[in-house]
């Protein structure tokens, strides 16, 4: 299990290290299907291990200053407030429950990476290239707010999430919002584990592997990413996702057939 957890990390860290997220959405799948843990125990093993990822992944971006600080702080600061109440959700579901939920969002996500849209809005721009925090303050509290809900009850850093409202609603361009994306998925990543960390034993020799994999992984990425075009990448990863959530449906409906 320890060979799958480090192949896996390695997918999962490049991806992170490239797209500012979108590892979690396949770490969660991985770990039940491929690695064989526990819901519950996969959940805070892919908080941990994509936070740890986030920060690593960080680095190039910091040195390349993509990153947009204040807003990072507040939407990170508002879906740490609501990691928690998503995990105390998480409890009360069924475990086929939370999967289905989780394969639906993957689908959204997926389509979400295939639309073609503007490529920054203008809430948070002035003339004058500062932020307008009349309107970027409501959106951005309002993002994080969600983002944070989904972390805490599936178990997923909210990159894939946290990149569209970066860019869609507040306007960031493309480098700086997988930067900022990078930096709130470690918040939300961090919270969520705090708030799941309890119910469960971590398997450190699993999760050691895992981590080092995808730290490795998203330091190679992220120095390619900085300066990448990331849009064929993301259409490919799209796809990926449609065909790990098909897997889960599928065995959510096994698992609901047979009992």
């Amino acid at each position: 299990m320890i060979g799958a957890a480090i192949g896996l990390g390695l997918v999962i860290g490049a991806l992170v290290g490239l797209l500012g997220g979108g590892g979690s959405i396949l770490a969660v799948p991985a770990l039940v299907y491929v690695v064989g843990q526990p819901l519950p125990q996969a959940v805070a093993t892919s908080l941990l291990v994509v936070g740890i990822t986030a920060v690593v992944a960080l680095l190039p971006r910091l040195r390349a200053r993509q990153i947009a600080w204040r807003i990072a702080l507040i939407f990170g600061a508002a879906g740490a407030a609501t990691a928690f109440a998503g995990a105390a959700v998480n409890r009360l579901l069924p475990e086929d429950v939370v999967l289905a939920l989780f394969a639906a969002l993957m689908i959204a996500a997926g389509v979400r990476m295939l639309q073609d849209k503007p490529n920054t809005g203008a809430a948070c721009a002035t003339d004058h290239g500062t932020v307008n925090w009349r309107r970027c303050l409501p959106r951005t509290i309002a993002g994080g707010l969600v983002v944070g809900f989904l972390t805490g009850l599936l178990g997923v850093g909210g990159g894939f999430l946290i990149i569209p409202v970066l860019v869609i609603v507040l306007g960031l361009p493309m480098a700086t919002a997988i930067g900022t994306s990078l930096v709130i998925v470690a918040v939300n990543s961090a919270a969520g584990f705090a708030a799941h960390a309890g119910d469960v034993p971590i398997d450190v020799p699993v999760t050691a592997g895992f981590t080092a994999a995808a730290v490795v992984a998203a330091l190679i990425a992220g120095r390619l990413g900085a300066g990448l075009d990331t849009s064929r990448l993301k259409r490919w990863f799209a796809w990926l996702v449609f065909a790990v959530a098909a897997l889960v449906l599928v065995q959510v409906g096994i698992s609901v057939a047979t009992g």
